[in-house]
């Protein structure tokens, strides 16, 4: 099971193209919100949840998505239950995978010492990350990062790739006429 979190204030297009490209995937994916069922975006879009942050649990628990976004970045840093899910999944080998100024919440929590990545331009500081990339999207072993809106797809179409292959992803992206 995937949870990708969402909290007021996330980038839409980041969240949604991860949930719609790993749903088209074939993923166990479930959309937790923060404070709520009904979420709303940066850009004033609102999202129902599929269930609300007390209703998560870490069993079974395979990968967590955080998308970026101001302020919704930050809301998910306050998030004890968020905080809880990428423990689990750091201490477990899962993935972990944030977008935009997402990636900063794991550089608080120390977790990227140990990796390279990436993260929206002004938030590399935040990081404290083994050393940055260039790269829109990095995988750094379980760890996956991206840039920002701009690259949603392709950071979606990446955590595809490292689930299932990179012929699936292949595939998505070509019926998505992404080539």
């Amino acid at each position: 099971m995937i949870y990708l979190f969402l909290a007021d204030g996330f980038e839409e297009i980041e969240a949604l193209a991860a949930v719609d490209v790993l749903r088209r995937a074939g993923c166990d994916l479930v959309t937790v919100g923060v404070g709520g069922k009904r979420i709303t975006g940066a850009h004033k879009i609102e999202v129902t949840a599929d269930i609300e942050e007390k209703e998560a649990v870490t069993d079974g628990l395979d990968m967590v998505v955080l998308p970026g976004g101001m302020p919704g970045t930050l809301n998910l840093e306050k998030s004890p239950i968020v905080k809880a899910a990428i423990r689990y999944c750091a201490e477990n080998d899962k993935y972990i995978c944030a977008i935009c100024a997402a990636p900063s919440i794991l550089g608080h929590m120390n977790l990227l010492k140990d990796h390279t990545a990436t993260c929206f331009p002004g938030y590399e500081q935040e990081l404290h990350a083994k050393a940055l990339s260039a790269e829109p999207v990095c995988v750094s072993g379980k760890v996956i990062t991206a840039r920002g809106a701009g690259v949603a797809v392709e950071f979606a179409l990446q955590i595809v790739a490292v689930l299932f292959g990179t012929e699936k992803s292949m595939m998505l992206r070509k019926s998505m006429q992404c080539m």
